[in-house]
């Protein structure tokens, strides 16, 4: 079989971006409610919320993954709810209660129930998912309290892990019920 050969003109030369005009983008003055306190920021349009988490409000806790919302490493909860900083900008996130995994920590710095369920059943390995798990179950477990085994794998089905085979992970789901059902009984 003969191997075919295209060849390609270019009728104008190809783009540069170091010779683009540059033009500075706009700022926006926003405040972010992050974890419980807020933060005035000056950012640009497009700053993504993982950025301004990680780069403007130091929180690195949120890692960012693929950055297309597929792997879930970069979710935090807005209002309650898992979200995807990667897809969302910072000034959408304006008016909004942001909870990072390090807004998920006990008042008095102790780990949280969902945190406790990871050490003890061995949920993490390289860690680099563990704060999307961490948001992603906690706002979960708020909506079901006492699931299954099937349900926390539903629940989980939005992450992606490569260096577990997600069974501990399942059980931290199911454990950090159990401590959460504890936790209101004392």
């Amino acid at each position: 079989m003969a191997t075919q050969r295209v060849r390609i003109r270019r009728s104008t030369p190809p783009f540069n971006p170091s010779e683009a005009p540059e033009e500075p983008e706009e700022l926006l003055e926003i405040t972010l409610r992050v974890n419980g306190t807020e933060h005035d920021l000056e950012v640009p349009g497009r700053r993504l919320l993982s950025d301004a988490l990680r780069h403007d409000l130091g929180l690195t806790g949120t890692h960012v993954g693929c950055e297309h919302g597929v792997c879930g490493a970069c979710t935090v909860l807005v209002d309650g709810r898992p979200s995807r900083s990667c897809l969302m900008f910072a000034a959408t996130a304006q008016g909004h209660e942001i909870t990072t995994v390090e807004g998920l920590a006990r008042p008095d710095g102790t780990l949280g129930p969902v945190q406790q369920a990871f050490v003890e059943c061995h949920g993490l390995q390289c860690g680099f998912c563990t704060p999307g798990f961490l948001t992603t179950i906690t706002a979960y477990l708020e909506e079901n309290p006492d699931p299954t085994q099937e349900e926390a794998r539903e629940a989980i089905a939005g992450n992606l892990c490569r260096c577990t085979g997600y069974q501990n992970i399942v059980r931290s789901v199911c454990r950090a019920a159990e401590l959460r059902r504890e936790g209101e009984q004392q």
